[in-house]
């Protein structure tokens, strides 16, 4: 289990990242219309994972801005933004925001992805949900570049998970 936190105050996962060099695992998601996706509807892409706890959370939304604007100069490259919001949520966010060039995904369905990724958190005020996470895959599905940021309300490190590409 990774130990985090939370403005200081300890939070565990269920586990650890899926680690690098390993196939990402597959996944059962819904996006904003309602769709399904899975790892194979990105099959020949690298892709970003940008997972979160919230949409509805300061540091989560400046971390979809953010690659909002860095996805928009990726080749054969997609970032998909992952947290158990409501598809509705993510939506309305991305809306208000114009947000155009990530891919916004729910795990509310069922929390699988945090379960096979590892990363759901179990204590503290946002048990259940996922912890923030980047993981990168290669165009082959190989995870190249994990990071379990430490303190939850702090954002990722963006440059690290893009020279990894």
């Amino acid at each position: 289990m990774a130990n985090i936190t939370l403005g200081g105050n300890p939070i565990t996962t269920i586990g650890t990242l899926p680690n690098t060099g390993e196939k990402a695992p597959e996944f059962d998601l819904t996006a904003v219309d309602l769709s399904h996706k899975n790892l194979g509807d990105y099959a020949g892409k690298n892709i970003i994972f940008n997972i979160f706890p919230s949409i509805d959370t300061v540091t989560c939304a400046t971390s979809v801005r953010a690659f909002n604007k860095k996805a928009a100069n990726l080749e054969n490259t997609v970032v998909l933004c992952i947290s158990r919001d409501l598809p509705f949520a993510q939506a309305r966010f991305c809306g208000a925001e114009g947000i155009e060039n990530v891919v916004m995904l729910s795990d509310f369905a069922t929390g699988s992805f945090g379960k096979k990724y590892q990363l759901e958190m179990t204590n503290g005020p946002l048990a259940n949900l996922h912890s923030r996470v980047l993981i990168v895959t290669n165009t082959e599905g190989r995870i190249i570049y994990t990071e379990q940021v430490s303190e939850i309300a702090k954002e990722p490190n963006y440059d690290a998970a893009l020279k990894a590409l």
